[in-house]
C-alpha cells in the first residue's frame, strides 16, 4: 500500500505534525457546496468557509474546470517568465480597482510583507532613511512573518520571536484621535483592514476611514488597506473600502481570491509600484499559473452584480436571524458585520464562551468561527443556498439550546 492510500486518522497528526494547530477531533474529506463529509461520512454544514476563504464554496464546478484545464497546460515557469494566466487576472483586478499595478504571491501575509517593504522603499527613496515608522491598530491581524506578526496589534503572536522590528506603533481602532496624535513626518505608513476580522469582526467607522486618508495625504505616508479578509466581494461590494468610498494607495488580499486556492495579491498605483524595481521584491511561486488561472474564475464570478447584491441581501438576512436566535436567551449583545462576514458578539452573561458555542454548533453538524473568546464568526460561501442557510441557522438554533442548557447563568 502506498503512502497516499494508507489510512490515517486524526490522532495521526499529534504524532506526526508540529503542534503548533489544535484540529477538530474529525477529518474532512469530501466538501461540495457548502456541506463537507468527514472520514465517518457525517455531514457537515459549513459556515465557516475556511476562515472566509472558500468564497464559491466547495469544489465549485467553474473551479475545477479552471484548475484541471489549466493543469494540462503549464504548472509553473518560474519568475524568469511571465505567463498568460497571470497576466488576465492582473489586468481584470486592476479593471475592477483603483490600481494599475499588481504583485502576486501566495498568502496574505506575503501580500501585507511586500505592501509593507513597498511603503519603506517609497519614503527611502522620496524622503531619506528616517521616514519608516509604521502604524497599526491594536487587536488587527497582518499575516504571521516576523515582518507582519510585529505590524499586527496582538503581543500575544508576536511575543517569544526575539527583537522586535523597530519603527513599528499601535492605536486604538475607530480613534482618529489616537492615530492623528501618533503621526509624524517620520510616518511612512499606516495600515488598517476596513474591517477587523480576526480581533472579532468590527467595521470601521466611516468618518474614520476618510480622517485616516486625509492624515496620510497629509504626511505623505501610503495609506494601506489590509482587505485579505474582507475583499473579494465579502462586503457586498468587491473590496470592503468601496462600501465606504476611500481610495487606499495600497491593497492586500487573499483568501478569497483562490476559493481555496493559495493565491494572494498587492495592488497600487503606477506611482508607487515602480519603486519596486527589478529585483527589489521577489517569490518563487507568486503569480502561479495554477493559481492565477483559478482566481480569474473566482474573479469572474463574484464580480458581478447578481453575485455581489446576493451578498448584501443573504448577509442581512443572516444577522437578522442571528438576532432573532439569540433573543430568548439574551446570548448575543451585537451582531455586527456587512455582507457575509458576520459577528456575533456574546452577552456579558456567556462572556468568553464562544468557543463553548461553537463546539455545540459541531456536535449539531454546523461550522462555525470564533473570533477571539466573545465572538462567533461567520463567513460562508457568497454564493451559499439559501436551502444550506437556513438548514445551517436550524442547525444553530439547535446548538443554542444544548449549550444555553448547559452554560446558562445561575
Amino acid at each position: 500500500m502506498s503512502i497516499q492510500e494508507a489510512q490515517v486518522s486524526r490522532a495521526d497528526f499529534d504524532q506526526v505534525m508540529v503542534p503548533n494547530y489544535a484540529p477538530a477531533g474529525f477529518v474532512p474529506v469530501r466538501g461540495l457546496g457548502s456541506r463537507l463529509w468527514d472520514q465517518s461520512g457525517r455531514e457537515l454544514i459549513d459556515l465557516s468557509g475556511g476562515i472566509a476563504v472558500n468564497s464559491l464554496g466547495h469544489c465549485h464546478p467553474a473551479l475545477v474546470e479552471a484548475l484541471t484545464t489549466q493543469a494540462n497546460k503549464l504548472w509553473h515557469v518560474s519568475n524568469v517568465f511571465t505567463n498568460e494566466p497571470a497576466l488576465r487576472l492582473a489586468r481584470k483586478l486592476t479593471d475592477a480597482t483603483f490600481a494599475d499595478r499588481v504583485f502576486f504571491s501566495n498568502s496574505g501575509a506575503e501580500a501585507n510583507e511586500a505592501a509593507l517593504k513597498l511603503a519603506r522603499r517609497v519614503a527611502h527613496d522620496r524622503f531619506g532613511d528616517d521616514k519608516y515608522e509604521i502604524i497599526s491598530a491594536l487587536n488587527s491581524f497582518h499575516g504571521r512573518t516576523v515582518f507582519t506578526v510585529n505590524v499586527g496589534g496582538q503581543p500575544k503572536y508576536s511575543e517569544g520571536f526575539g527583537p522586535r522590528p523597530a519603527g513599528i506603533s499601535h492605536v486604538k481602532f475607530n480613534d482618529l484621535a489616537a492615530i492623528e496624535a501618533m503621526m509624524s513626518e517620520r510616518t511612512c505608513a499606516v495600515i488598517l483592514e476596513p474591517i477587523q476580522g480576526e480581533s472579532g469582526v468590527l467595521p470601521a467607522d466611516q468618518a474614520y476611514l476618510e480622517g485616516v486618508r486625509a492624515l496620510c495625504t497629509k504626511y505623505n505616508a501610503l495609506l494601506i488597506f489590509d482587505e485579505v479578509q474582507s475583499g473579494m466581494g465579502r462586503s457586498g461590494k468587491l473590496f470592503a473600502h468601496q462600501v465606504y468610498g476611500v481610495i487606499p494607495d495600497v491593497l492586500t488580499t487573499a483568501k478569497s481570491l483562490g476559493g481555496g486556492f493559495p493565491i494572494s495579491a498587492m495592488l497600487t498605483t503606477e506611482e508607487y509600484a515602480k519603486h519596486l524595481a527589478v529585483g527589489t521584491h521577489g517569490t518563487t511561486f507568486g503569480g502561479n499559473p495554477l493559481a492565477c488561472a483559478v482566481g480569474e474564475a473566482v474573479l469572474d464570478i463574484i464580480n458581478t452584480p447578481d453575485v455581489l447584491a446576493g451578498v448584501v441581501e443573504k448577509g442581512e438576512y443572516l444577522r437578522q436571524r442571528l438576532r432573532e436566535l439569540g433573543a430568548p436567551h439574551d446570548l448575543f449583545e451585537l451582531v455586527r458585520g456587512k455582507g457575509l462576514l458576520v459577528g456575533a458578539v456574546m452577552s456579558p452573561a456567556y462572556k468568553d464562551q464562544a468557543a463553548a458555542l461553537m463546539a455545540a454548533a459541531e456536535r449539531e453538524g454546523l461550522l462555525v468561527l470564533v473570533a477571539g473568546p466573545n465572538v462567533i464568526r461567520l463567513a460562508p460561501s457568497l454564493v451559499i443556498e439559501k436551502a444550506d442557510l437556513d438548514e445551517g441557522l436550524a442547525r444553530f438554533e439547535r446548538a443554542i439550546a444544548s449549550f444555553v442548557a448547559q452554560h446558562a447563568p445561575a
